[in-house]
């Protein structure tokens, strides 16, 4: 555990040991507000449920509700508090995080929770719940500061202090026609500093980046990333800002994406959980399994064509596997960078190709020196300890050195080639998995290795035994 991770357990513990140090609810309440949000989330878990209402009465509204925009399942929590309370938490929370919640709890639950809210509070949720989690307007947040563009500094200062008392994300302020519709933005500090007479459309920055609500997050998630900003506004139609997608949102979608791609990686339909049930599990990892049996089938056939060319020669299969793992190895290495690469949308179909030349290129060369230790290595097995002739002993473990680098070079192309034509028509590139792949490597790895068997030892150096 290294110093940071330690530090953070402390607290942790620290307030754990406070709820059950029978200290007066006053000391503990005065010494909860040294603790961040996120510790006191942290410890929900290790308490006991008595314990734990214990603590909700000692926080108020507002900071239980940002312990719960940290807490993980924290609608679990929710319902050890009255449904009145729960609703006005709610209220309290961010409303991207309120409804990431609301989705995971129990649907009779949840509508006593919405039943307890204010109109506005409910609206507001359920148009955000509206979105599809693959779009942007899913994650957006409506805890944004918005002026007109025709306000003067000091007015937009007053105006700004206004709704600073119910929004408190204003480190970037967003101007807006009279119609509503986006005109730009503008940081706090150039309006803090700018003379009161000074016109906000002076000090605007028009061309500030934006997102529309209904596009895909996997379309624009390298745009934003690449902007650096704070917050960048989520607009609707007719240029509506609609809400604002964080910093702090782009990480959680970022990494929910990396979560999804590894999970697919590995061949699975989604990421799994401690806590999934059997079965759930279960699903997820059927569908490629069959389909990576009717592979497997494919390449157990091929190998089948060969037979006779291992009948002949059958010292051959002792070195099998190695060419199947090399190139598998390959095939997913190139799959990996190919992935990461990918999630850049303003990729070329130039650099595209470069990248394909890139990785063939890798594993040329990556090939052409395993191939030769290969060569050396096992031509030295089959002579000292085989005991076979120096010249079939030198003939085999070359035909093995190159088959190697053959199958490493196509290997690398069909780890490349495949991501990119998935992403083509319109497939998660991530789904072309490692299994996937491996699959398909050991097909290519099979081919090349008995086929140049066949064709150099067999056909022109005529060696069998």
């Amino acid at each position: 555990m290294n110093e940071n991770e330690r530090i953070q357990q402390d607290y942790v513990q620290e307030i754990i040991d406070l709820i059950r140090s029978g200290e007066t609810e006053e000391q503990i309440r005065e010494s909860l507000e040294e603790y961040h949000a996120n510790d006191i989330a942290s410890a929900l878990p290790l308490l006991e449920e008595e314990e734990r209402k214990f603590l909700y009465s000692l926080l108020d509204n507002e900071r239980l509700s940002e312990v719960m925009e940290y807490a993980e399942h924290g609608y679990e929590y929710l319902e050890e508090i009255s449904p009145s309370r729960a609703g006005i938490v709610l209220s309290e929370m961010e409303p991207d995080d309120a409804v990431d919640l609301l989705k995971e709890a129990d649907p009779e639950k949840k509508t006593i929770w919405l039943s307890k809210m204010s109109l506005k509070d409910r609206n507001e949720l359920q148009i955000l719940a509206a979105y599809d989690e693959a779009f942007i307007g899913s994650r957006m947040t409506t805890n944004f500061v918005f002026l007109t563009k025709d306000l003067n500094i000091r007015d937009a200062m007053r105006s700004l202090i206004e709704q600073a008392a119910e929004h408190d994300n204003i480190s970037k302020v967003y101007v807006v026609h009279e119609d509503g519709s986006y005109y730009g933005a503008v940081d706090l500090k150039e309006l803090i500093i700018a003379r009161r007479d000074t016109k906000l459309d002076d000090i605007t920055e028009t061309g500030y980046p934006f997102v529309y609500a209904d596009e895909k997050i996997e379309d624009c998630l390298e745009r934003i990333k690449g902007y650096a900003e704070n917050s960048i506004p989520v607009l609707g139609e007719n240029n509506i800002i609609l809400g604002v997608i964080t910093a702090q949102d782009v990480l959680e979608v970022y990494d929910d994406e990396m979560g999804e791609d590894y999970a697919r990686l590995g061949g699975l339909t989604a990421e799994e959980d401690l806590n999934e049930p059997l079965l759930e599990s279960v699903k997820k990892r059927l569908p490629w399994l069959v389909i990576l049996l009717f592979l497997g089938l494919v390449v157990s056939t091929v190998v089948g064509l060969f037979e006779t060319v291992v009948a002949q020669l059958t010292i051959i299969m002792a070195f099998q596997s190695l060419i199947l793992d090399m190139s598998g190895n390959v095939g997913t290495q190139s799959l990996a960078v190919t992935i990461r690469v990918l999630m850049d949308e303003r990729l070329t179909a130039k650099q595209k190709m470069t990248l394909v030349g890139k990785e063939m290129g890798v594993g040329g060369l990556n090939g052409l020196v395993i191939g030769l230790f290969s060569l050396v290595g096992i031509g030295a097995y089959l002579y000292f300890f085989k005991h076979q002739p120096l010249h079939i002993a030198i003939a085999i473990s070359s035909c093995i050195g190159f088959s190697l680098m053959l199958s490493m070079v196509i290997s690398s192309l069909v780890g490349t080639v495949t991501p990119i034509f998935f992403k083509k028509v319109g497939v998660d590139p991530a789904a072309a998995s490692g299994p996937l792949i491996t699959t398909i490597n050991d097909l290519v790895g099979v081919v090349s290795y008995y086929g140049l068997t066949w064709i150099l030892l067999l056909e022109i150096l005529k060696i069998s035994g």
